[in-house]
Formats: C-alpha cells, structure tokens, sequence
C-alpha cells in the first residue's frame, strides 16, 4: 500500500493507518453500477477498499449521463461493467475488481455474496432489494441500503451485528400497483449523487469500526428543503431466522397468464398480427421508441380514456421496465373484460433480448 495516497485519511485523529488496513483487507460487493452505484464505486475504490465486487449487466443509455456521472456519450451503448471497470482501474491500480456479468438472482445470489465482507444495495427495484436481504441474513453478511424517488433518498444499514433486516422495517414486498416508478416519475440527478456518497460513508464505517453505523435507523434526505430525518426501529427475531432463499423474488401479476416473455411476443410480432398494443409510458418516452402498432395512452390519463381501448381484443400493455404496464392492469381488469398480457419487463427487457437473438 502506497501510504502516501492515503495520507490525508491516516493522519485523522481516530481513523489513522489501523483504519486504512482494514479497508484495504475488506471485499465489498457492489449491486449495480446506476446512479447510487456509481458515486459508491468511484469513492471505496479511491478510499483504498481491497477488493470491489460488481453485479451489474446493463448497457449506458443516454438518459443515465444525468445521473450516471461515470460514463460519457462516447459510452452509450457500451456495457456498463466493462466502462466503470477500466475507469475505476485507472483510479486506482491498486484495487481488485471482481466483474459479474449478470443481474443478482435466485439462483446465483448466495454463490456471489458469501466471498464479500459487506454488501451495498445499489439497486432500483423491490425484488433485487429483498433477494439481498435475505442472502445476507443466510450468510450472516450486512449490507448498505440506499433508495430514491424524484427529490428524496433514503439509506440505512441492515443485519449488522444482529440488528434489524430489511425486512423489520418493510416486512412485505410490494404489489405491482403500488411500486413506485423512476421512469415515470423521475429522480433529480444530483440526488443519486448524495445518496451513493452516504452509502459509502456507511460501508466505511461498517469496515472500519469508526463512528455509528445506521443500523436501526432509516435516513431520509429530502433535497428541496435539505433536511434529514431519522426514524428508528427494531429488529424482529423471526426476521434473523431465516434459513432459506424465497421460492422466487419475481414480483409477477396474481393472474399468470397476464404477463407475456420478451421472446413469445417478439415472435407475435414478427408474425405480423394485428396486435391491440396500449403503450402507458409518457409521451416523451413514446416518441422516444414504439411498436409500429401501439396506442400511446399515458398511464395518469388511463382512467379517462378507457373508452379507446377495444374489449373485444386481447390487450398487451407495456411501459419502460414493466411497473407502469403492472398498475395500469390493476386499473383496467375489473372495468374491461378481455384479456390483458403484461410485456414481462417492459421495453428494457425486450430490447435486451432483442439484441440477444
């Protein structure tokens, strides 16, 4: 270890080198490389973290360089892991960087985490979130969270010490109606930013043993008034019992035959059916990209115009990740009897797999 580079943290009174050791020893492992995973990133790997562990397998889109501040336009397209791992190698030689290709499931989750210290949630979705909390509690690993929507951010530190879960303080997921959505309702870029950093103060702390860790506490930052807020809470014991994985962690319609797969209604399309396809994402993000023969009707203005819709035809609902196409079938089964099929993932997931086959 060069000791020069990290001479400014060294001299701290109550950090000194037996600190920087430690994070030099520890192996974190980083859930996705967004906007939070980003700042988390770039910060442990210039901090001197021994080994950095990525889960991510997304490419740059040109409406993640708001927020994403890694990555420039010369990188859209581009794989995401492979960008920030050259960049984060560039800053610093010295780090191990572990790249996995792959999003965090079911059946992979428990094989990743149990060679890392220390997991941060750098996610955007419920089902990820709940997968790493119970894979920590199994391998008795604590993790960072950290979440957003539009202006606020939230972080906090589960299983640390045989304090609370995730699950203590959000016992249950989420149905589709109910989740919140950044593609509709969008995040202010610098907010991602702010959350990331903090994350990454907790990981330290976590590591390193200085200070108070957030365990037990739930963070809320709210940007437009720049205030903190903190609410405690308890672990539940039955919450530190777990002793397997969920069957899944898909967060899918109660009706299964409403939900379609990226590959079956590729293939609808390619059969050049007449498809009834409702498009809810906003207008913007219609123009932006659609199916030849969808209907753009914005999930806010669904209510209003149901008349639109044909009840005598099947109807496909998509939206950008598949949380809008999911409220907006909440909305429409008990007023418009037909049938309704969710695209499973929305655009993203289709776009994947179209670039796949």
């Amino acid at each position: 270890m060069n000791a020069n580079r990290y001479i400014r943290q060294t001299l701290l009174k109550g950090f000194g080198v037996k600190a920087q050791e430690k994070l030099k020893q520890a192996k974190v492992l980083v859930v996705g490389a967004g906007g939070l995973g980003v700042p988390v990133l770039q910060y442990l790997n210039a901090m001197g973290v021994g080994v950095l562990g990525i889960v991510e397998s997304d490419t740059i889109d040109l409406s993640n360089l708001q927020r994403q501040v890694i990555y420039g336009e010369g990188d859209v397209g581009l794989s995401k892991l492979a960008v920030i791992k050259q960049k984060l190698e560039a800053q610093n030689s010295e780090t191990k960087i572990n790249a996995y290709d792959t999003f965090l499931h079911k059946d992979n989750a428990l094989e990743i985490i149990k060679n890392y210290d220390l997991v941060i949630d750098a996610t955007d979705n419920f089902p990820t979130r709940y997968l790493i909390n119970d894979a920590c509690v199994l391998l008795n690993k604590p993790f960072v969270y950290g979440a957003l929507h539009e202006f606020e951010g939230q972080v906090s530190v589960f299983n640390y010490k045989s304090g609370p879960t995730y699950r203590c303080l959000f016992p249950t997921m989420p149905s589709k109606g109910e989740m919140p959505d950044c593609n509709e309702n969008g995040v202010l870029g610098i907010v991602p930013g702010i959350i990331g950093n903090l994350q990454a103060l907790e990981a330290v702390k976590v590591i390193t043993g200085i200070g108070k860790p957030l365990s037990g506490t739930l963070l809320i930052f709210d940007g437009l008034s720049q205030q903190y807020q903190k609410i405690t809470f308890d672990a539940q014991q039955e919450n530190l019992k777990r002793t397997a994985l969920e069957a899944t962690y898909e967060n899918v319609s109660c009706d299964v035959d409403a939900v379609i797969s990226a590959e079956d209604f590729s293939t609808l399309l390619n059969q050049k059916k007449p498809l009834q396809i409702i498009d809810v994402r906003t207008p913007l993000e219609f123009e932006d990209f659609h199916f030849d023969t969808s209907k753009n009707i914005p999930l806010q203005e669904l209510s209003e115009r149901i008349s639109e819709i044909d009840s005598s035809k099947p109807v496909y609902l998509v939206c950008q990740s598949g949380v809008r196409s999911g409220k907006a079938l909440v909305q429409l089964k008990d007023k418009i009897n037909t049938t309704f099929l969710e695209l499973e993932g929305g655009l993203n997931n289709y776009l994947k797999h179209a670039v796949n086959t």
